[in-house]
């Protein structure tokens, strides 16, 4: 099957519509239907045009016909904000339809989301509350924004992902996680998570082993080393990545959110964007799963 832009935004269109198909709209129908929104903002991720208003004037000039009806810049955000619980939805429903969603094998991580640089912003920002000062230790350097904290499979592949403020602990992001959605591990047998020293703790190691799932992650270095440990640092930069495509490919941290709904749906919008890319080249037998080389242009 051929393998560029044209071709996943057609599979990915029926895919979701036929998804919608039984969702009941109370009300006029829009003239840009869910399913022609979802896609229209999964091109966007996948070309990089950050700015709305450019990409509103793009696609007619480089996708024409593709979109038979496009609405203003106003429109399109009003929509895409909306839209965020669309989106987690559908970033589930592709992610399921891929063979990838039953690994055993879980990566987990945390990566800055930056939302702003100056000080009037981190006062004056709607986000103000939420985002806050946090430390990359992967970069040595201080942000003001939020956390992402991703778990997906080896292949890349999102199983689940929340925006948190800094300040919270990963270990307890990740037992509210899986609080939140228990059928995540519920349905799977033998469970194996991959974390990096951010989660060591006793209560997680207890949480965790009392839902039949093994937490395997580096250990202090005067403690001594848990059984197959050697094995973990080819496997933790899988992770690293993951987090690398979205922010060198998607613009993970260019996203333009000023509230929450907004940094929500842009976030989101990057993470379906991925998910669609592994999705179709999984089921289109490409060597490389996440590559996005060929729906970039």
């Amino acid at each position: 099957m051929t393998n560029d832009l044209n071709t996943l935004l057609t599979a990915l269109y029926v895919e979701i519509d036929d998804w919608l198909g039984t969702t009941i709209r109370i009300g006029r129908p829009p003239k840009l239907t869910d399913a022609e929104l979802l896609t229209l903002a999964v091109a966007q991720a996948l070309l990089g045009v950050r700015s709305e208003a450019r990409w509103l004037r793009f696609v007619p000039r480089h996708l024409p016909g593709a979109f038979p009806y496009l609405p203003g810049q106003s429109g399109y955000n009003k929509r895409l904000r909306a839209a965020l619980p669309l989106l987690k939805r559908a970033i589930r429903a592709l992610a399921q339809d891929s063979d990838l969603w039953a690994d055993p094998l879980w990566v987990i991580d945390s990566t800055p989301v930056e939302c702003g640089r100056s000080r009037p912003t981190t006062q004056r920002s709607n986000l103000a509350g939420w985002a806050g000062y946090g430390y990359c230790r992967s970069h040595s350097r201080y942000f003001w924004g939020l956390r992402l904290h991703l778990i997906c499979t080896p292949a890349g592949l999102p199983i689940t992902w929340a925006l948190t403020t800094p300040k919270i602990d990963e270990r307890q992001v990740l037992m509210a996680i899986l609080d939140h959605d228990p059928d995540l591990i519920t349905e799977r047998q033998h469970l194996l998570i991959i974390a990096d020293k951010g989660y060591i703790s006793a209560e997680l190691d207890a949480y965790l082993a009392q839902r039949g799932v093994r937490l395997l992650r580096p250990s202090y270095r005067n403690c001594t080393p848990r059984p197959g440990e050697e094995l973990l640092k080819p496997i933790r930069q899988l992770i690293e990545s993951v987090n690398d495509t979205l922010k060198g490919q998607l613009d993970l941290e260019l996203h333009g959110g000023r509230s929450p709904r907004g940094v929500g749906a842009r976030i989101a919008q990057r993470i379906l964007a991925m998910t669609a890319a592994i999705w179709h080249n999984r089921a289109t037998g490409q060597p490389i799963t996440r590559s996005l080389i060929a729906y970039d242009h």
